[in-house]
């Protein structure tokens, strides 16, 4: 009996012993050692509103770069399509945004107070000098750094227009002739500009680019003041509905219209099924479809008599760091890594777009067309400067609404008129 309780008091012991040498290892442990460990990685979200798979792919591989030289910091990236607007709103109103997001165009506006300011990083000095106005304040407040910049007109074949002798049109009155020619040469078979009107973004970004040329650009018809002091009467505003339903009346749209889904739009065009569509389309896509595509982009054109064709653009895709994140200096790590040039050249050419930065130049499918043009005024999107905030949507869903019949040209400027004062009233109260 006592072997066995000497036994027991010497194995209790050496385990007390034990206990204290391990404690004292992780006490002595250094820093360095800590961070290696994998509860020590930092993980940054961020939320992207890039779509295409073309522009998934090539924001995808600059993260996994990123990760690869930083394998302490991981970026859990989030491309939500549609739904981005959405989410981002409900993490507003909660007051917890990602750690990374995109402003999508809305850098001051939407998301200028959920920003952190970048002013003091390198590479602002890089920025192109066209997109100060979109990212920079009074106070010179940065809020977001560019990973690309827009200039949206319309998307065409080149090979149809040329088959049926068309010339890019600069007139309003011009693209409706050259659609009327398509229907005509192509018995039918071509639709001359397509809409995925199942997705009601396809009739917002008709009204939005088309809504500059009718209501800003022409001195003559600059209602800039009235729309941004509230007292736009809408009336206008009808033109652009009007032409959308006589372009439907006279089968100048795709047959399905209001069904169309966003991803035959590709498909279509790839096999020459589609001469015109609203805004720029990425090319990567349709060259894997058909390599020998051949696509051109223009300016939206002019609606008054002596006006100019317009390219409407500005911030497209870009990285904001939310201002209350946990980790801003690994945010800030990510952003000065997207900054090498040989990152805005490789992102910038993912999504065929032109780079934000000047340290590098983007080699893009549309490059010559964008010299080609580069006289022409880029005016800002519509939306982004003269609707309050949640106009987006009633915009694209009052297209659906006229073609299907619910609404007429007065009913859809009635109802933007609606919108706009109750939207413009409640800013007021808050």
């Amino acid at each position: 009996m006592r072997l066995c309780l000497k036994t027991l008091l010497l194995l209790m012991l050496t385990g007390l012993i034990i206990a204290g040498c391990s404690n004292d290892d992780a006490e002595n442990k250094t820093d360095s050692e800590e961070s290696t460990q994998p509860g020590n990685q930092v993980t940054l979200t961020f939320f992207s509103t890039v779509s295409n798979e073309a522009e998934q792919e090539a924001m995808q591989s600059v993260v996994n770069d990123f990760e690869a030289e930083y394998p302490d910091i991981n970026i859990n990236l989030n491309m939500p399509g549609q739904d981005y607007e959405s989410q981002l709103r409900i993490r507003m109103a909660a007051n917890d945004l990602p750690d990374l997001f995109d402003t999508h165009g809305w850098a001051q506006n939407r998301y200028g107070e959920y920003t952190m300011d970048l002013r003091d990083m390198d590479w602002v000095d890089d920025m192109d000098p066209t997109l100060e106005q979109n990212f920079i304040d009074e106070e010179g407040k940065v809020y977001a750094y560019p990973l690309n910049q827009a200039m949206d007109g319309l998307t065409y074949n080149k090979e149809i227009l040329d088959a049926y002798d068309i010339e890019v049109p600069e007139t309003f009155d011009e693209f409706m002739e050259a659609l009327e020619t398509v229907k005509e040469k192509s018995n039918g078979e071509i639709a001359p500009l397509w809409f995925e009107g199942s997705n009601e973004n396809a009739f917002g970004q008709y009204y939005d680019q088309f809504a500059s040329p009718l209501l800003i650009t022409h001195p003559d018809h600059d209602y800039s003041e009235e729309l941004l002091d509230g007292t736009f009467d809408w009336e206008p505003y009808d033109y652009l509905s009007e032409k959308l339903l006589e372009m439907h009346e006279k089968e100048l749209l795709n047959v399905d219209v209001l069904t169309a889904r966003p991803y035959e739009k590709n498909q279509l065009l790839a096999q020459g099924k589609i001469a015109f569509v609203m805004q720029t389309v990425p090319i990567h896509v349709i060259q894997e479809l058909n390599p020998d595509i051949e696509l051109g982009i223009m300016p939206v054109p002019a609606i008054h008599e002596g006006d100019d064709p317009t390219w409407i653009g500005g911030e497209r895709h870009t990285v904001a760091i939310w201002k209350d994140t946990a980790h801003p200096e690994e945010a800030k790590k990510f952003i000065e890594f997207l900054a090498r040039p040989e990152n805005v050249k490789a992102v910038a050419e993912g999504t065929s777009l032109a780079a934000g930065l000047t340290n590098a130049t983007a080699d893009i499918y549309y490059q010559d067309y964008y010299e080609q043009y580069d006289d022409i005024l880029v005016e800002p999107y519509f939306d982004r400067v003269y609707l309050p905030n949640g106009m987006w949507k009633p915009m694209g869903m009052s297209g659906q609404e006229l073609l299907s019949g619910a609404l007429s040209p007065e009913g859809v400027s009635q109802k933007m008129k609606n919108e706009y004062l109750r939207l413009i009233e409640q800013a007021g109260f808050e």
